[in-house]
């Protein structure tokens, strides 16, 4: 594992441009607990980790339009 000082932390608005969704789609997951954050005073920052491990999280099988089938597979 990668100690701290290796880890890059990106702002909200990376997180969201990657995962190409509004910045309070990012807050609403930082705050339900499904993507990890480091809060420095009034902002958050989020490790790339988190966001390439929840990407592969919620990617959907071709031919499955619900991602459910996917995890039960």
């Amino acid at each position: 594992m990668a100690g701290i000082s290796e880890a890059r932390f990106l702002t909200v608005a990376e997180v969201a441009d990657m995962m190409r969704v509004s910045r309070m789609t990012v807050y609403r997951l930082v705050h339900s607990g499904d993507l990890p954050a480091i809060r420095f005073g009034r902002s958050f920052r989020v490790p790339e980790s988190a966001v390439v491990m929840a990407l592969g999280n919620h990617v959907v099988e071709p031919g499955s339009a619900d991602p459910r089938i996917a995890e039960s597979a």
